[in-house]
């Protein structure tokens, strides 16, 4: 109703031009990228010797898991939906928040950066809603630190009942109560890393004086940004807001799912709480800035699954079965999404093109806005 109540916005055409991450030369370049790597990964495990028994796994895969999985798969994305619109934008509607977001897991998928290209998206859409890039940069830093939190929580909680015996299947300590040391550590960390930013970035203001130099700009907004941050995530934590805790869930638990199923399509499934647990600490490897995780997340899940007596076969079977799912489904649903998204914006810029000036008309990330003059 609040919203209803504001005057339309005054925006000009070309502030609405479409940013060059949304451009099709470039995900089509990425797109062919991708599966390259993956006819590549392909062809070694067709033809390398020594892999006979893998081959026959993924060969004899039950099909019903599979589709089980890219379902799995479908309710992750429709939580990140949740997440980015609950974080980033709550006055955007379902359905472009849909388009973004499915979009933005789409562009992780192809992109090298550790989970960041989609995000972009999303950026771009608030800056056209008029938020200062202080606030976009603040809430992104908070996005990246509560979408890790249910992972953090996860090895605490599961380590620890590892550990005591309350879950069985793993009692070296080294790998059930090391990791939810280390876990619960990298919370304290983080907060003390919002405190240190926020200190850092003000001694820096105060000692540039009035003229600073252009690092020390952007070495000030990066620690304002990390303080802000952390101090966002808290804050919404703290609001206990259903949809948002309900998304950071489904989110990660449908993904560790995924994995559960393809064990379960090729055989040899360790047990859920071994496998959630190798996951979350596996997942690691999805920082390395490679499209969609692809050999980083594959390493880091085969070798943490090993260390917890799995065989290599039965997890680089299952792990590359998922990493086929994670890597695809969101390739092309998130692509069905961005057309739909392009769509939307090719009729928001026809509409433009006929509008004369002081003429009303609805944009994404704004609602109603009135178009004016270009000033030259």
């Amino acid at each position: 109703m609040e919203r209803q109540l504001q005057e339309p916005s005054h925006i000009a055409p070309s502030e609405l031009e479409v940013p060059e991450e949304l451009s099709r030369r470039r995900l089509r370049s990425r797109l062919l990228f991708a599966l390259g790597l993956l006819a590549v990964v392909l062809a070694l495990v067709a033809l390398l010797p020594g892999l006979g028994t893998l081959r026959s796994r993924l060969t004899h895969a039950q099909p019903g898991w599979l589709v089980l999985g890219v379902g799995l798969k479908l309710l992750s994305g429709l939580g990140y939906v949740v997440v980015f619109r609950m974080i980033f934008c709550r006055r955007m509607s379902w359905r472009v928040s849909y388009q973004i977001g499915m979009s933005e897991l789409g562009a992780n998928a192809l992109f090298p950066t550790g989970g960041a290209g989609g995000l972009a998206l999303g950026a771009w859409a608030l800056k056209r809603g008029g938020m200062a890039g202080r606030e976009i940069a603040r809430r992104t830093v908070a996005f990246f630190l509560l979408t890790s939190v249910p992972n953090v929580v996860g090895v605490i909680l599961l380590g620890l009942a590892l550990a005591v015996g309350v879950l069985g299947g793993e009692g070296n300590l080294l790998l059930t109560a090391a990791p939810a040391v280390v876990a619960a550590g990298a919370i304290v960390a983080a907060l003390l890393a919002g405190r240190v930013a926020e200190r850092w970035g003000v001694r820096l203001k105060e000692g540039a004086g009035h003229e600073p130099s252009r690092r020390v700009r952007a070495l000030w907004k990066g620690l304002t940004a990390v303080a802000d941050g952390v101090q966002e995530a808290v804050t919404l934590l703290r609001e206990g807001n259903l949809l948002l805790v309900l998304g950071l869930l489904a989110y990660l638990v449908f993904d560790v799912l995924i994995l559960w199923a393809t064990f379960h399509a090729l055989g040899g499934a360790p047990s859920l709480a071994i496998l959630s647990l190798a996951y979350l600490i596996g997942e690691l490897g999805g920082l390395i800035p490679v499209p969609g995780g692809i050999g980083g997340v594959d390493a880091g899940l085969v070798g943490t699954l090993a260390l917890y007596h799995v065989s290599l076969t039965s997890a680089a079977g299952a792990v590359l079965a998922y990493r086929a799912i994670a890597l695809w489904v969101p390739a092309v649903v998130g692509g069905a999404a961005f057309v739909t998204l392009r769509r939307t914006l090719r009729n928001e810029a026809e509409q433009l093109a006929v509008c004369v000036p002081q003429s009303e008309m609805e944009v994404i990330g704004l609602g109603r806005v009135v178009v004016r003059a270009e000033s030259h």
